[in-house]
């Protein structure tokens, strides 16, 4: 680790300086395009902010972080002003640290878990980590190039953050790696999902094209179980990795959810997302009452992209109450300085309407006693139902697996019951040199989450072909 500089109190100076958040652009402007709302620091604040991480000897921010992240080690040398060598140690934990700290919730990771919370204000770790990738990416001090290769081959399916930080390690290793896209751009959800206001998808780029440099090939529009088959992978290939994500959304089980006029979170962020063509109906909510059902990141998503599209109003719905909700607390603040709005403890009975929606049926909530997992159980307030106008109801309980066809060789695959693929302790499923991580073996979780996946899997892969190189050559 860099050794402080003469002027950092290590112990002391979170007390002189008080947290600065990133520049974040005012509301009113913001709201009329999709361009990111965050800033960088500038280099004078960000060595100041980085100065109040106490250097803990044992950082509980490091074990907050699902990647166990060097943070100490980086923001010592950000404070010093030597941000090349910051940007060079969260390089190598992370595969892509300047997605991560725009997208990863550090309220609930390393900065909910920073030993200043309850005394101050928690570092802003993930301003830091932007800043200091952003420079090395700036000043072109992130260079790939094709490692020497190693005679061996992987695919991976799928190029989400799982995909591409597998495809990546793997690289690094000498695998000729070749990614498989069913959609036309690469980049899974971080490209058609997560709204550009949170990353912007010239970032995305940057990175794919980061690993085009390392030698990693890309085939789009290519799907599995389709295109190409399990088995024709598996001929062609040492190993393969499925990062096919968790895209089947959570119905809507109440009556009217038939109604013209109700959609699906994914498909709208989709269509506002991507400028290509695409094959599914338009969904127009300029000049509209918006309502979008659920409480998650997905949910803040759908009304600041309403919000973006011209809604007359966005209004969430949300059965438990602000401090029972899933989504980030910051995402939620985001979308309330944008104009939406919130109905909590709220749950939705019915749609209204004849042919078209027109009205959200809802009953006010109660929280009982806790559930299975602590959370406290809602329960309906009798007598307490009402109406609530909506031309526009979007959907945003959640994703499941999207299950395998029917009579392909993918249903050979291990899957738990709610879908997910079944993998052992280095990732591997229960066909051998087929491994897979994200959210097709997790559940929707964070990108963080499936980097760790991607990663983890990459190392699984190349122990099992190193371990067995004459019963796993292609």
């Amino acid at each position: 680790m860099p050794s402080a500089s003469p002027n950092w109190k290590p112990k002391h100076a979170w007390a002189e300086h008080d947290r600065i958040g990133p520049p974040k652009r005012p509301a009113e402007k913001r709201v009329a395009d999709f361009h990111e709302i965050y800033g960088l620091f500038d280099e004078a604040t960000v060595r100041e902010q980085a100065t109040r991480c106490i250097q803990c000897p044992e950082a509980s921010c490091v074990t907050g972080c699902p990647l166990s992240n060097r943070i100490p080690e980086w923001i010592a040398a950000a404070a010093e002003g030597d941000f090349l060598r910051a940007a060079e140690i969260s390089r190598s934990t992370s595969n892509m640290p300047e997605i991560c700290s725009r997208v990863c919730p550090q309220e609930r990771l390393c900065e909910g878990s920073c030993i200043l919370n309850g005394r101050s204000e928690p570092v802003c770790i993930g301003a830091i980590e932007k800043f200091i990738n952003e420079y090395a990416l700036a000043h072109g001090a992130v260079q790939f190039s094709p490692a020497p290769p190693n005679g061996k081959s992987a695919a991976v399916v799928g190029s989400g953050p799982g995909g591409m930080a597998c495809a990546d390690e793997l690289a690094k290793l000498g695998y000729s790696v070749t990614v498989f896209e069913s959609q036309a751009l690469p980049g899974g959800l971080l490209m058609n999902g997560i709204p550009a206001f949170k990353l912007e998808k010239s970032v995305v780029d940057r990175r794919i094209n980061l690993l085009r440099q390392r030698g990693v090939q890309f085939r789009l529009s290519t799907t599995l179980g389709t295109e190409v088959s399990l088995t024709a992978l598996l001929n062609d290939f040492n190993a393969v990795f499925l990062g096919i994500g968790a895209q089947k959304a959570k119905p809507l089980d109440i009556s009217g959810a038939e109604l013209n006029g109700v959609f699906q979170s994914l498909p709208f962020l989709i269509q506002k997302n991507v400028s290509l063509p695409l094959e599914m109906i338009p969904i127009d909510v300029e000049n509209k009452s918006v309502v979008v059902l659920g409480g998650g990141d997905t949910a803040m998503d759908c009304l600041r992209t309403a919000l973006r599209c011209g809604a007359k109003e966005a209004t969430c719905i949300y059965r438990r109450d602000l401090a029972n909700m899933p989504g980030s607390k910051k995402e939620y603040i985001n979308a309330l300085e944008e104009g939406a709005q919130f109905m909590f403890l709220t749950n939705p009975t019915a749609l209204e309407g004849q042919g078209t929606v027109t009205a959200v049926r809802c009953v006010k909530m109660e929280l009982g006693e806790p559930d299975a997992g602590g959370r406290r159980k809602p329960r309906p307030v009798i007598g307490s139902e009402f109406s609530v106008p909506a031309d526009v109801i979007l959907v945003a309980y959640g994703f499941d697996p999207v299950p395998f066809p029917n009579g392909s060789d993918l249903s050979k695959i291990a899957v738990n019951e709610w879908g997910g693929v079944v993998v052992d302790a280095n990732q591997m499923t229960s066909i051998p040199r087929v491994f897979s991580g994200g959210d097709a073996s997790r559940g929707p979780s964070l990108v963080v989450h499936a980097v760790r996946d991607g990663r983890k899997a990459a190392q699984g892969i190349h122990s099992f072909l190193t371990a067995s190189p004459t019963t796993n050559s292609s």
